[in-house]
Parts: C-alpha cells; sequence; structure tokens
C-alpha cells in the first residue's frame, strides 16, 4: 500500500440519534481496508460499552493534560463537563497497521479534521429525515434524562446547518437504503 493511500482518512459525522453508529457498523463489516479510531472521551461507559474498543473512557485530568500535551487532532467539550476526542496516536496506529481510519465524531469535531486533511479525507454528513423523527429515536433510546435529551435536540437542530461543509450527506429514512449509499460512497473514494 502506497503512502498517499496510508494517509487517507474517513469522516462520518451526525447529529445525536440520526442513526450513524449502525450504518458505521455496517460499513466496518464490508470493507476490511477500514480501521475505526477509537475516540477518547471523559463519561463513563454506558451499558455493555467497552474501554479501548468503544472509546478510550479516560479521567476528566488526564484528558486535559493531553490537551496541554497536544495529543489530540481535535477535541470538544461536547456537553457540560464531559469531552471527546481523537487522539492523534489513535491515527498513527491505524496508518501503521496500513488501514484507513474511519473517524466517528460530532459535527464540529469532523469539520477540524476535514480542515486538516482536506483533499486526503473523505467526510459524509449523516442526517434524520427531520428533527421530529430525531427526537422521536433519541426519546426511544431511553439513555437520556428530560433536561439532557433537550440539549442533544438543540444541538442536533444546530449541526443540522453545518451539512452543506461535508463533502456527501445522507438522509438516513431508510436504513437499507442509506446503507447502500454510505457504501457506494465510500467503495468510490477508496478505489480513487
Amino acid at each position: 500500500m502506497n503512502n498517499m493511500s496510508q494517509q487517507k482518512i474517513i469522516i462520518i459525522t451526525a447529529p445525536s440519534g440520526s442513526g450513524k453508529t449502525t450504518l458505521v457498523k455496517r460499513l466496518m463489516l464490508q470493507f476490511p481496508t477500514l480501521a475505526f479510531s477509537i475516540s477518547a472521551c471523559t463519561r463513563t461507559p454506558r451499558g455493555g460499552e467497552v474501554d479501548g474498543t468503544d472509546y478510550h473512557f479516560i479521567s476528566l485530568q488526564q484528558f486535559e493534560q493531553s490537551i496541554a500535551q497536544n495529543n489530540f487532532l481535535e477535541w470538544e467539550m461536547v456537553y457540560e463537563g464531559k469531552y471527546y476526542g481523537t487522539l492523534k496516536s489513535e491515527l498513527n496506529r491505524i496508518w501503521q497497521n496500513h488501514k484507513i481510519p474511519l473517524v466517528d465524531i460530532d459535527v464540529k469535531g469532523a469539520l477540524k479534521v476535514q480542515e486538516q486533511y482536506k483533499a486526503q479525507a473523505l467526510s459524509v454528513f449523516i442526517k434524520a429525515p427531520s428533527i421530529d423523527i430525531l427526537s422521536e429515536r433519541l426519546q426511544k433510546r431511553g439513555t437520556e434524562p428530560p433536561e439532557s435529551l433537550k440539549e442533544r435536540i438543540d444541538k442536533a437542530a444546530y449541526e443540522l446547518s453545518f451539512a452543506s461543509k461535508f463533502d456527501h450527506t445522507i438522509v438516513n429514512d431508510d436504513l437499507g437504503k442509506a446503507s447502500a449509499e454510505l457504501s457506494k460512497i465510500v467503495s468510490q473514494y477508496l478505489t480513487q
């Protein structure tokens, strides 16, 4: 694999509740050349999440120390007191294994990564068909208290305004159709 292909990066972003995680899981099964970039965060694991597989769960102190040491490609305080970020070491680990990192992050972080990698990056924005449907999906999850749910919905409405800044936008109203569309986009990018 040549050096340029090692430096490719796929960025997938979406407001919470858009079905991004499901689409990313399907994509990872289809393309063995991709490796999931594991984000770091300061929140506690949700049921079934595993440290080092789903996220690198680190303390607030460790996270802030890593910020000070410039160890992050991007980082964000996504919700009050809750940091998320992409460690530079994580991307380097993937490239050293001759794979292409798939970065699944929030919209602000995605914009930062896209800005740093420009022509090397493929960026895809996933969105729910409407805010009402997104709100319904988040409520069905049952993982958020009402005040947190409202915060997520308000954030999602704001994030939708950035869809045009990404290479592609996929409306996830039909999972099979959205998955096929994402696969086609990624397949074209990987063969460039």
